[in-house]
């Protein structure tokens, strides 16, 4: 098995008996090393050139070039011993290949429950449950400060990685956003109804369309995840069920959501990386452009400005070609709000699967316990729906819906 490593991803491919390569993730074959270690590190980062292959892929541990390097010496070819031991990199792409094998290393110490982390399903289409096996965890009420971007440097294994990030503007890099984003109000209704139920985070799939033409993505509908973020078998069961619906419904996995109860709607820096991850799963074999997006909920973090989540989209930029080993940049996307007609019957289905998986739990949250002075937390989650109805129906009849709804699970 030949093995690439480039920004904290590992690709994994096969010698085929007439020495070309088959990715594993894809059954792509390439004619060389340096073939697939380009294509495999274009997918992560658009702007890297080519590079040498030679002394990006290995085997058993040990790179190709120094097996090449072997092969001559034994042969006898009258190539320099020195030059025979050195790598073929340019200066530039050595500076990054030693990136690579400092990530390798940390990879190698530290990487157990990275690991045990399920990523997403082989096939570009195919949902895989976000951070289906991390340990499941209570969300501290303890108030996350986020630091600036440039403050991060490269990585370092000792960094929290619950850390928060504030998010970059294209604008502010003198870059246009690549692709426009319209997300649907029953999308975000569900996601913040999700949201409000637990004082745990959450994560749930996002289900649309791109048009490559107008490189628009569309997102339609939200899928929440009823399962634990640490029970992986439940996972793969809501993963399954993801996928029939949205193949039924002729739809496609455009991206994620995920919950930050108490905390400002700023990606983590294990965000960043499971967005960064995500969108390389999406591109998959293609070779045109496949966006992924991610959007953030924070409902009950004490910094907004009233009752009504904050709820922000992201999207990771590579780091710069120079400094392979820097964290991705999370970037600031700006979405279009497309107000939808009615709350459909399969939304009402999902607020009732909803409220019947959180009833009984211990972070279930009490929705008729005061949240401020002046409001419950039932109160609230009313205020913070009612800019997310449909246009043809009345806010007092969704929120009678709501409340049903929540009756029925109580």
């Amino acid at each position: 098995v030949l093995s690439i490593y480039y920004l904290g991803k590992k690709f994994l491919g096969d010698l085929q008996p007439d020495g070309r390569i088959m990715w594993q993730e894809t059954g792509q074959i390439f004619n060389s090393p340096s073939a697939w270690a380009t294509h495999c590190k274009k997918l992560v980062n658009p702007a890297k050139k080519s590079g040498c292959g030679w002394a990006s892929v290995k085997y058993k541990g040990q790179k190709l070039d120094k097996y090449k390097a072997t092969w001559l010496r034994l042969h006898q070819l009258h190539t320099p011993a020195t030059a025979a031991d050195e790598s073929p990199a340019s200066e530039g792409e050595e500076e990054e290949l030693l990136m690579e094998e400092e990530e390798e290393d940390v990879l190698a110490g530290v990487s157990a429950e990275d690991k045990s982390r399920r990523p997403p399903g082989k096939n570009p289409s195919e949902p895989a449950h976000p951070e289906a096996t991390t340990p499941g965890k209570r969300v501290d009420s303890k108030i996350r400060v986020p630091v600036r971007y440039c403050m991060l440097g490269s990585r370092d294994s000792a960094r929290n990685p619950h850390t928060l990030v504030e998010v970059t503007s294209f604008a502010a890099i003198n870059k246009f956003q690549p692709f426009n984003v319209a997300v649907s109000s029953n999308v975000l209704f569900l996601l913040d109804f999700h949201s409000h139920l637990t004082r745990s985070e959450v994560v749930g799939y996002l289900g649309g369309r791109w048009d490559i033409n107008s490189q628009m993505l569309t997102v339609l509908r939200a899928f929440p995840c009823r399962s634990r973020l640490g029970d992986a078998e439940t996972a793969a069961a809501i993963e399954e069920e993801v996928y029939q619906s949205l193949f039924l419904r002729g739809l496609s996995l455009v991206g994620w959501y995920h919950s930050h109860p108490h905390s400002p709607a700023l990606p983590s820096l294990q965000d960043i990386d499971a967005q960064m991850d995500y969108q390389l799963r999406l591109q998959g074999s293609s070779n045109g452009f496949q966006p992924c997006l991610a959007l953030l909920c924070s409902p009950y973090y004490s910094g907004n400005p009233g009752p009504e989540s904050k709820i922000s989209p992201f999207w990771v930029m590579p780091p710069p070609e120079q400094r392979p080993s820097d964290y991705g940049i999370p970037m600031d996307v700006e979405m279009a709000y497309v107000q939808d007609s009615f709350l459909t019957n399969d939304i009402l289905h999902e607020m009732m699967l909803l409220v019947e998986f959180y009833k009984g739990a211990p972070d279930l949250v009490r929705l008729q316990e005061p949240w401020s002075q002046e409001h419950t937390y039932l109160d609230k989650l009313k205020i913070s729906l009612a800019s997310r109805t449909p246009k043809d129906q009345s806010l007092c009849h969704v929120l009678e819906q709501v409340c049903g709804i929540l009756k029925q699970g109580s």
